[in-house]
């Protein structure tokens, strides 16, 4: 079963156990989805009321633009843990002869390189969102700017996790044009998003 399909209390359970899957880079795309939904919710009451007619063309196009995205990123729940699982398949291989040591260094070097590009991924499309939230929550019905502005919040909360989870994977990546660019990536990123 995928951890998308969990019920709430079945994946807060799951993250509370003593398994590391789902950790943070799953909970930072269920933050990041939480944020798509709260914003889609301002848009989807805002459509239809007399009072917002001028903003209900573009509030249908932000509520199908939450939507798609709350998809990716229910998606990159499941993605982050098979990204962690092939890191800890690669810490987990044989490395008795050099042979072994060298495949799973390789290994190793691949996983975590997968492992860091996801969260990249995902708090790059979070970041792509901010604005629009922003407007959703200007031009939306004023009854639900607060939780479009909680929704924002949990954006930024999103693209931080994501970008922490980047930076942890880095750590161990050999590849130093490859570092120095995520971490480049992340550092405007970050520094736009807050």
């Amino acid at each position: 079963m995928k951890l998308q399909d969990l019920t709430l209390k079945e994946f807060l359970e799951k993250t509370a156990s003593n398994e590391a899957i789902p950790g943070g880079g799953c909970s930072a795309a269920l933050l990041a989805a939480i944020s798509t939904a709260l914003t889609e919710m301002v848009a989807n009451l805002t459509i239809g009321r007399k009072k917002y007619a001028d903003v209900e063309d573009r509030m249908k196009s932000i509520a199908k633009i939450m939507s798609e995205n709350r998809t990716h990123f229910m998606n990159d729940i499941d993605r982050d843990a098979v990204a962690y699982r092939l890191v800890m398949d690669a810490y987990r291989m044989p490395n008795t002869s050099e042979e072994e040591i060298l495949i799973r260094k390789k290994k190793i070097q691949s996983a975590t390189r997968i492992a860091s590009i996801i969260p990249l991924q995902l708090a790059q499309r979070a970041y792509n969102l901010i604005a629009i939230m922003d407007e959703a929550v200007q031009m939306g019905n004023v009854n639900a700017a607060s939780d479009g502005m909680v929704g924002v919040l949990t954006c930024r909360a999103a693209i931080k996790a994501a970008l922490l989870n980047v930076r942890v994977n880095l750590v161990n990546i050999n590849d130093n044009d490859f570092v120095n660019y995520m971490i480049e990536k992340c550092n405007e990123i970050e520094k736009n998003s807050i």
